[in-house]
C-alpha cells in the first residue's frame, strides 16, 4: 500500500538521558514551519521533558501541539493511552504534518511499533522511521553492563548462561528497533573513543541502518524525517528479546521524587548532587530548580556524574517556585538512604556554592 496519504510518524527512542528531548529541540528549530505534533512519555511522576519543550519558545511549538503520557511506559500502555492520543491527533480540524514520539528512556520501541498496526491507525499513519539517540560517553564506559567484564569472564565460562543486565538489553532492544542511530555527545569523546563506540555499535546494527554523530542533539530535521522506512511493516527484521511472548515489565528499575527548597545557586546544586549520585549509583536526574534571587527557571539533567543545567525561562505565577528533581535508578535503590543523603549534604553544597557565586 502506497503511505503517501498516511501521516508519517518518527519514533524517537533511546536510553536515559542519551539526548532525545535536545534532539527533539533541534528538530523543531529546523522544521521549517512543518507542523509537527510531539507525544512525550516520561518514566516517573514528574513531566520533566514535555515542559522543558514547551519552554523552549520555538515558533512551531505550541503548547497545545505537546501531548504527554506521564508516569508510565508507552510501550506498556499501548492499548489505553497511546492510542487514544494518537487518534486525537488524527481528529483534529487540522491534522499535523508529523508525528514525534518521544518514549521514556525505559521503553522498548517494537511494542510501539506494532500499535502502529491497530485498525484505527493504520490506514491513516505510517512509521517514518524509529531514531534510536546513543549517549557516547556512557557506550564508552561500558555503563549498559554492572560489571563488563565480570560478565564477559562468566559468558566465555559457560555460553549457556544469560549474564545480560536489565541496562544491556534494554540498549539492545533500542537498537535492534532503529531505522537510523545517533550517537549523541561525541563532543565528549576522544578520537579513539569515538571509533570504538562506531565499531561497537556498527556491529549490533542491521546493515542498513545509517549513523549520524552529534553534539547537543544538533541533527537537522531534514535528517531525521523522511526516511518511509513503514517500520510497521517490517517487524521481523527488528529481533526483540520479547519475541518469545514473554512480558515487558519495569521491575528492574525506579523512580521518585524529591523537593530540595531554594539553592543558593547551580554550582550549589551540582555540589549537592554529585557525591550521592556516586554513591548510589544513580543512574539519571533530571528536574527544575529554584535559584535563589533568579527569576527564571533552572532546569537540571545529568547522566551519571554529568550534569547539564541552563534557564530556560521565567517561572509562571501559578508554579511552585521550588527545586523538585526525578531520580531514576536500579530497583535496589534506597530512595530513603538518598532523600537523607541530600538534606544531610546541603550545609556543604551550599557553602561550596556561597564560595563561587560570582561565577554565575
Amino acid at each position: 500500500m502506497s503511505q503517501g496519504n498516511k501521516i508519517p510518524a518518527t519514533v524517537i527512542t533511546g536510553f536515559l538521558g542519551a539526548g532525545k528531548t535536545s534532539t527533539i529541540r533541534h528538530l523543531l528549530e529546523t522544521a521549517n514551519g512543518k507542523r509537527i505534533a510531539l507525544v512525550i512519555n516520561e518514566f516517573g511522576d514528574l513531566g520533566v521533558d514535555g515542559e522543558i519543550v514547551k519552554g523552549c519558545g520555538i515558533e512551531n511549538c505550541e503548547e497545545d501541539a505537546v501531548l504527554e503520557l506521564p508516569n508510565g511506559c508507552i510501550c506498556c500502555t499501548v492499548a489505553d493511552d497511546f492510542i487514544p492520543t494518537i487518534e486525537t491527533l488524527l481528529n483534529r480540524a487540522e491534522p499535523p504534518d508529523h508525528i514525534v514520539i518521544e518514549t521514556s528512556g525505559l521503553a522498548l520501541p517494537k511494542p510501539l511499533v506494532k500499535a502502529f498496526n491497530w485498525p484505527e491507525i493504520r490506514t491513516k499513519v505510517t512509521v517514518d522511521g524509529v531514531i534510536t539517540v546513543i549517549d557516547g560517553p556512557a557506550v564508552a564506559e561500558g555503563l549498559f553492563a554492572s560489571d563488563p567484564a565480570a560478565v564477559d569472564a562468566q559468558r566465555k565460562a559457560d555460553e549457556s548462561l544469560d549474564h545480560e543486565s536489565p541496562l544491556e538489553e534494554l540498549f539492545e532492544e533500542q537498537i535492534n528497533c532503529a531505522d537510523m542511530v545517533v550517537i549523541n555527545k561525541t563532543d565528549l569523546l576522544a578520537e579513539a573513543e569515538l571509533e570504538r563506540v562506531l565499531r561497537d555499535v556498527k556491529g549490533e546494527l542491521r546493515p542498513e541502518v545509517k549513523i549520524v554523530r552529534s553534539s547537543y542533539g544538533k541533527v537537522d530535521a531534514k535528517v531525521l524525517l523522511g526516511l518511509e522506512a513503514a517500520a510497521e511493516d517490517d517487524l521481523d527484521s527488528r529481533p526483540s528479546h520479547h519475541d518469545d511472548g514473554h512480558e515487558h515489565d519495569h521491575d528492574d528499575f525506579m523512580s521518585f521524587a524529591v523537593d530540595l527548597g531554594e539553592v543558593e545557586n547551580p554550582k550549589a546544586l551540582v555540589a549537592r548532587l554529585l557525591p550521592v549520585i556516586a554513591r548510589h549509583g544513580i543512574l539519571r536526574v533530571k528536574g527544575f530548580a529554584k535559584v535563589a534571587g533568579k527569576d527564571m527557571r533552572l532546569v537540571l539533567q545529568g547522566v551519571g556524574g554529568r550534569l547539564q543545567h541552563y534557564y530556560d525561562r521565567d517561572w509562571q505565577p501559578e508554579e511552585t517556585q521550588s527545586t523538585r528533581l526525578v531520580v531514576i535508578g536500579e530497583a535496589d535503590m534506597d530512595s530513603d538512604a538518598i532523600r537523607a543523603a541530600l538534606a544531610s549534604d546541603r550545609s556543604a553544597s551550599e557553602e561550596a556554592g556561597r564560595e563561587s557565586a560570582a561565577a554565575f
